[in-house]
């Protein structure tokens, strides 16, 4: 037997109609209370949540207005406007449940009542409480998530000149529909910059949807981007919508676009100047409307010089480009990021770890950082884990990246490809071939890193 779920109160001036209901609707529903006197409904709205009010139309004897029942109908919706409300009486008619209806009754019924239709009845109106309440709950948790997001740029912090000089250009660019072009090393914060252009646009309150390109295979890219309709390949069992579709409204962001081969660049450009998509397997478009946020670590101008990548597509994605300094850049950041991490992951493993020593911060300013934000922020929470004291130590620091600066590194020539070859070799190698650690150590993720160890057959 499916278990009894919900709270009902009955509000009506009738003894014998309590009686009845009371016997009626506890067969079915797991709570119900009963009251003659309407004067007590904001105190029993007090004491519990119900899912459903029954609420008599009229209290004073001959009376047929229904100007009562408006009256408490107003108090219930000022103490909880989510409050479901069904009148009932004996003197219904059809203006008055229009009336009821407008000021934010759910439903009516007559009395004599049938049992089944008044059980289906309560039964709905139980449902569609429920899901007022869970939707504001999540209006609830996504309002606290817009608040948390719409701090000026979150973790993307910085008082260099080089940061502020990125901070103003979002500010100039975030309320157009321009499409940005993000430049950068890997860690630097791309994705973060993403989020706050978004976070400053007008498409603020829609979604804002990430996709890596890099971790898309091109068998996949289309069903991900485009989306397919059932039986389109093997296993579209179902109908599903792209990115693309999902993001109509808001924000696109493309990340490691430069991984994309030109065939793929070809589809990626047709849907950008048609404004649609066309679902795999489907012979109807879709329009689009979206905002474009594309990011990537390679050098774009020199792919386009090598065939590599379209210059057409290079034009409709660039707009305006933002380049992200690398840390190493920009050194004076490095105490204002390692104390925002700080109090990240003293919070989060609950540590008493109040401060980093001065001669911790010179000598997080002295590293390299080859892995940007991502690696000190890394290197800060091992570090917090680790500690046995209250202040972070430079002992509390194990900065072994392969690269500490990159005049050091041996380099048979400066061409980008070959640096990043070489650089890949050394972590290889310094990592016996684990692919997780090494990747961890780049900054990238495993299916970045194989697609590059792919490129320089390694």
């Amino acid at each position: 037997m499916a278990p009894k779920i919900g709270k009902i109160l009955v509000v009506d001036d009738n003894a014998d109609i309590l009686f009845a209901l009371k016997l009626l609707l506890k067969q079915h529903f797991e709570l119900i209370h009963t009251q003659e006197n309407p004067e007590a409904i904001p105190e029993m709205l007090k004491r519990e949540d119900y899912d459903a009010i029954l609420l008599d139309m009229n209290f004073t004897k001959d009376a047929i207005s229904g100007s009562e029942g408006f009256f408490w109908l107003s108090k219930i919706m000022e103490i909880d406007p989510s409050a479901i409300v069904i009148f009932i009486t004996a003197y219904g008619d059809v203006e008055n449940a229009v009336k009821a209806i407008k000021l934010g009754a759910t439903d009516f019924v007559h009395k004599p009542w049938q049992n089944e239709k008044l059980i289906a009845t309560i039964s709905s109106a139980v449902k569609l409480r429920k899901s007022r309440v869970e939707l504001d709950s999540l209006k609830e948790k996504q309002s606290g998530l817009n608040a948390m997001m719409n701090q000026p740029f979150s973790d993307f912090i910085g008082v260099s000149n080089s940061m502020q000089k990125v901070f103003e250009t979002i500010k100039k660019v975030a309320k157009t529909d321009a499409n940005i072009l993000i430049l950068g090393e890997n860690g630097t914060g791309k994705e973060l910059v993403a989020r706050s252009l978004h976070q400053s646009s007008l498409r603020k309150s829609e979604v804002f949807i990430s996709v890596d390109l890099g971790a898309l295979t091109e068998s996949l890219f289309e069903s991900e981007l485009f989306g397919h309709i059932k039986g389109a390949f093997t296993d579209a069992k179902t109908e599903r919508p792209g990115r693309f579709e999902i993001a109509s409204g808001g924000t696109l962001f493309l990340d490691e676009i430069g991984n994309l081969s030109q065939p793929l660049q070809s589809k990626l450009l047709t849907v950008l100047e048609r404004r649609e998509v066309t679902r795999l397997g489907a012979n109807k478009s879709k329009p689009i409307d979206i905002r474009l946020v594309c990011a990537t670590n390679m050098n774009l101008q020199q792919m386009i010089g090598d065939d590599k990548f379209r210059e057409d597509l290079l034009y409709r994605i660039n707009t305006v480009e933002i380049q992200i300094p690398p840390l190493r850049d920009r050194v004076e950041d490095i105490p204002l990021l390692a104390k925002h991490f700080l109090s990240i992951y003293t919070r989060k493993y609950k540590k008493n770890i109040r401060e980093i020593g001065t001669s911790t911060l010179k000598k997080l300013q002295q590293y390299h950082w080859p892995g940007n934000v991502r690696e000190l922020q890394h290197a800060i929470e091992r570090a917090i884990i680790m500690s046995d004291t209250n202040i972070l130590q430079p002992s509390d620091f194990h900065l072994t990246s392969t690269v500490e600066k990159v005049d050091e590194l041996e380099l048979e020539n400066y061409n980008l490809e070959d640096v990043e070859k070489t650089i890949i070799q050394k972590v290889l190698k310094k990592h016996r071939g684990n692919i997780s650690y090494a990747a961890k150590d780049l900054g990238l993720t495993r299916t970045s890193l194989y697609r590059r160890m792919e490129k320089y057959d390694l």
